[in-house]
């Protein structure tokens, strides 16, 4: 995981001037003896001192120049050093890192820039064990905009599940993004790799080996093609050839309604809360609105988040204009620096509403056109620990205003928190900065949100403990999640017998982190930067 803390700095600035006098008598003179060595002016640091971020922001080592593409605006960077981005990330840190308190204000000179970042963050642990801050990152900025703005990432358009990392290896291919090489060569979900280029996936023993396998499952390049053997679910082998490709990312796919005892069921895999999914949404909604949906099914088991004002624009399709009168989707609360003012921003802490409206995202403005809404008092979400973040502030949301949300699957990941992704010198640095909480005060879910039957605490959720079924398509009605899902809508209870949870995707690398003969998961950070991220960008709600 990589990641960050900010740091400060002090200004030394010393004026030294040479001193000439002049003597009497024989009007000889007296120097004052050689002039001193002038001290370098510049930041440096000091213990416990901190000069403010703004002072330091964008003075780079290695400056960017010309018009960023994402912004069409001049990069601002300045000419600076490798201390003064260290120092920036420094007093970032201890403006608007949530738990500032708990970084060890260690010397920069010990670091890189980016080591210096991976420290600035709490050690602390959260009541099960694990790390408090367990999102602490960082990404290229080119990159981050690639995916967040356009949805277009390189690769086959396989979204994996890391069952085991080390012989005897398992990846299972969860679903293919639609239109991807992937999906084109007919792979599909629950399919299991057994050769890569001739081999052995499961069983190979050197380095050589697993070097091969990792560039050949994640190629760095388009056009890299790669030949598979997987197994099916029903055991035949499927032998395919795929070359890789930018591939679009379908946030909202498998829309359907079905008809069920409970009644008209609409039913929609969400993967992430990108811009570009706001009119799939949008579209979704109108389709079940037309289709007179009484009960709503929303698969968020690999969805760990992304944009909050998105996650807002959901809820309030979900639960429609009464329910959110008057309520608020998401307090935020930042560090006690800050009681009253977002420090990042400025602006006076005010709750994220219910958004009803469409918005401009490219603007950050709220746009005159209104939503559609089902106004429904029970949803169902299927979630696993892939389930991150903004997703989990959908459920807590609509909790919040008394939606009944009922949780099939496994423990979601735990991330009440969330950041405002910041770049500088051309990394954007994720550090925790805020904890959202509910219209009823309650975000103390770090652990995750919990599907039982019986729920004693503000973390369980009422549901059914499911897990993910890799034998059915994502949508299939046979589908474990989606069929627990529908008998509970039906009855009230979950089904028995109940199958077991699952393994949480974000615990596999976790086997043998240090094992040179582990496939790499690249797709971690990406996780990180899209899917367990909860990113506030503040929405101007004057309607056009």
């Amino acid at each position: 995981m990589r990641l960050s803390k900010l740091a400060a700095i002090i200004v030394a600035t010393i004026s030294v001037s040479g001193v000439t006098a002049c003597g009497g008598g024989g009007g000889g003179s007296n120097s004052s003896g050689p002039t001193p060595t002038p001290t370098p002016t510049g930041p440096s640091w000091q213990p416990g001192d901190y000069a403010s971020a703004s002072s330091l922001v964008a003075k780079c080592e290695s400056p960017r120049t010309g018009i960023d593409p994402f912004t069409g605006q001049q990069y601002p960077d300045e000419a600076g050093s490798s201390l003064e981005e260290k120092l920036w990330l420094r007093s970032w840190t201890n403006e608007t890192y949530l738990w500032y308190d708990e970084v060890d204000d260690n010397n920069p000179a010990n670091y890189s820039v980016l080591g210096y970042f991976d420290q600035l963050k709490t050690t602390a642990t959260t009541p099960s064990g694990t790390p408090k801050d367990n999102f602490h990152f960082y990404q290229p900025t080119d990159e981050y905009n690639e995916l967040t703005q356009s949805g277009v990432a390189s690769g086959y358009g396989f979204d994996w599940e890391f069952v085991r990392n080390t012989s005897p290896r398992e990846l299972v291919v969860r679903f293919a993004e639609p239109g991807s090489p992937a999906d084109l060569a007919g792979i599909p979900r629950g399919a299991s790799v057994k050769l890569v280029n001739g081999i052995d996936f499961v069983n190979a023993n050197s380095s050589t080996d697993i070097d091969a396998l990792n560039d050949a499952l994640f190629p760095a390049d388009n056009g890299t093609t790669t030949s598979f053997v997987f197994e099916l679910v029903n055991g035949d082998e499927l032998a395919v050839d795929v070359t890789s490709a930018d591939v679009q990312v379908s946030p909202v796919q498998h829309v359907q309604v079905l008809d069920t005892p409970a009644g008209r069921t609409g039913y929609f895999q969400f993967n992430t809360f990108i811009r570009t999914a706001q009119y799939d949404l949008i579209d979704a909604f109108d389709g079940f609105i037309d289709e007179n949906v009484t009960e709503l099914v929303i698969d968020l088991r690999y969805n760990g988040g992304g944009l909050l004002a998105l996650a807002s624009q959901l809820s309030y399709m979900v639960a429609g204009p009464a329910q959110t009168n008057n309520a608020y989707f998401e307090t935020l609360q930042f560090n006690d620096k800050s009681p009253n003012r977002d420090p990042v921003t400025g602006n006076v802490i005010q709750p994220t509403p219910f958004y009803s409206n469409e918005i401009d995202y490219n603007a950050g403005r709220l746009l005159s056109a209104v939503l559609p809404s089902l106004s429904l008092t029970r949803v169902f979400v299927l979630t696993t620990g892939a389930s991150c973040s903004a997703s989990e502030s959908v459920m807590n949301a609509l909790r919040g205003i008394d939606v009944e949300v009922v949780q099939i699957g496994s423990t979601t990941c735990g991330k009440p928190y969330g950041f405002y992704p910041t770049d500088n010198c051309g990394t954007t640095y994720f550090s925790i900065q805020f904890q959202g909480i509910n219209n009823k005060g309650f975000g103390d879910y770090a652990d995750g949100f919990i599907p039982t039957e019986t729920p004693n605490y503000g973390y369980e959720v009422p549901g059914c403990e499911v897990a993910d079924d890799f034998s059915h398509p994502l949508g299939d009605p046979a589908e474990a999640m989606l069929s627990t899902a529908l008998a509970y809508a039906e009855t009230g209870s979950c089904p028995a017998p109940v199958s077991p949870a699952p393994v949480s995707p974000d615990s596999i690398n976790a086997q043998s982190p240090e094992s040179s003969l582990a496939i790499e998961n690249p797709f971690a950070l990406k996780e990180r930067l899209i899917l367990q991220n909860k990113i506030n960008e503040p929405i101007v709600t004057e309607q056009e």
